[in-house]
């Protein structure tokens, strides 16, 4: 079997390391809110390129943290509203609707998977305080007339990073093009944990001392509480082993650019539609997403052949039940098709060349047309 992500393999790359780092943080007997967590907080904010970063618990806890904390500062109320691309994962939509703040969707370009940027100004109203872009599979969403229009509508930028460590435009990683980021170390991500975790990178420092005492229960100062907040921290252990993969994410994250430049150059099948192809800089391949219109026979096929495929995501944000009052009525062709079609191939930096060439064989052998005829992309 070709798994989509092998997390043993994964772990096994840098083992040693990690074993190390986790045995430290043991024998120090201190596993919350110590070296471990500064240590990291330092290195990944001067990777990233921002002054501060702060960990906590998850991905949805940063992206939570961060409008939580602009609504603390007077930047926002409840009922404004931000705007998100309709094809992300549920998480970018419940940090906004978590602060009572109204989502916005705007739909994606189907060459690109990324929010259509053209499309944004229209979406724009007198309640608009943010534009939210999520860097999906990887693939930079970050425009100039994006941020020409954050500073036109004096809007916050804020990024979903959750799949995109160590993506860049011009030179600058993604997570420092915003005024906030929130990123997640689910263990699947370019830079996972072992378990979960997140971060909050931003070059706002009363942004950072909000998003770090919202994270802390509301404390500033030990048993003082400025704020009603959360626990949500990030762990010694898991600061420790995101230490360790952080040394090797450029490295790894290579690896995923080198297999899909073979994916790029060995798939022909005229029944599967390939992404835009983006600079390396651009794209680190979190996931490497295909479009086929017979989509679920596809996979069918590709597991009945030994390879294992992920779909990302069956139903779009605004079809789930939980926004089904919310969002009730609305209709997001672009968003749909690709939810409808979208399959995620094998990729990561433990799988082999030869599974990539086994990947590539079955799918130009798939032969399954639909109503007779190729489907065609603009």
């Amino acid at each position: 079997m070709i798994n989509s992500l092998d997390l043993k393999e994964v772990t096994a790359l840098h083992e040693a390391d990690i074993q190390q780092a986790v045995l430290e943080v043991v024998c120090s007997g201190r596993y919350l809110q110590g070296e471990a967590n500064a240590r990291f907080e330092q290195h990944y904010a001067d990777f990233i390129g921002t002054r501060y970063c702060v960990g906590c618990g998850n991905g949805l806890d940063a992206l939570t943290l961060i409008y939580r904390a602009y609504i603390e500062m007077g930047i926002m109320s409840p009922g404004d509203e931000v705007i998100v691309p309709a094809n992300t994962y549920i998480a970018s939509i419940l940090a906004v609707t978590e602060n009572d703040l109204r989502p916005v969707l705007v739909e994606p370009d189907i060459q690109t998977l990324e929010i259509d940027d053209s499309k944004i100004e229209a979406a724009i109203t007198s309640r608009t305080k943010s534009i939210m872009i999520v860097h999906l599979y990887g693939r930079v969403a970050y425009t100039p007339l994006i941020e020409s229009l954050c500073r036109k509508y004096n809007l916050k930028l804020v990024e979903d990073n959750a799949q995109a460590h160590g993506c860049r435009f011009n030179g600058r990683c993604t997570g420092s093009l915003g005024d906030a980021a929130g990123h997640s170390f689910y263990p699947t991500k370019n830079l996972g944990a072992l378990g979960d975790a997140g971060a909050v990178t931003t070059n706002d420092g009363q942004l950072e001392q909000t998003v770090r005492a919202l994270g802390n229960y509301g404390s500033k100062l030990k048993y003082e509480f400025t704020y009603r907040g959360r626990n949500s921290r990030l762990d010694e252990i898991q600061a420790a082993v995101l230490d360790v993969k952080l040394k090797y994410l450029e490295q790894d994250n290579r690896h995923r650019q080198n297999v899909a430049a073979d994916y790029y150059s060995g798939i022909v099948n005229p029944l599967i539609h390939l992404p835009k192809r983006l600079p390396d800089e651009n794209n680190v391949y979190h996931q490497f997403p295909v479009l086929c219109e017979s989509r679920d026979r596809l996979q069918q096929y590709l597991a009945e052949n030994g390879v294992n495929t992920i779909i990302h995501y069956p139903i779009p944000p605004h079809r789930q039940a939980c926004y089904e009052s919310l969002m009730k009525g609305n209709s997001y062709p672009v968003s749909e098709a690709i939810h409808r079609q979208e399959l995620s191939l094998p990729i990561g930096p433990a799988i082999t060349s030869d599974q990539v060439s086994e990947v590539i064989r079955l799918l130009n052998a798939y032969r399954q047309e639909v109503n007779g005829t190729y489907p065609q992309y603009p």
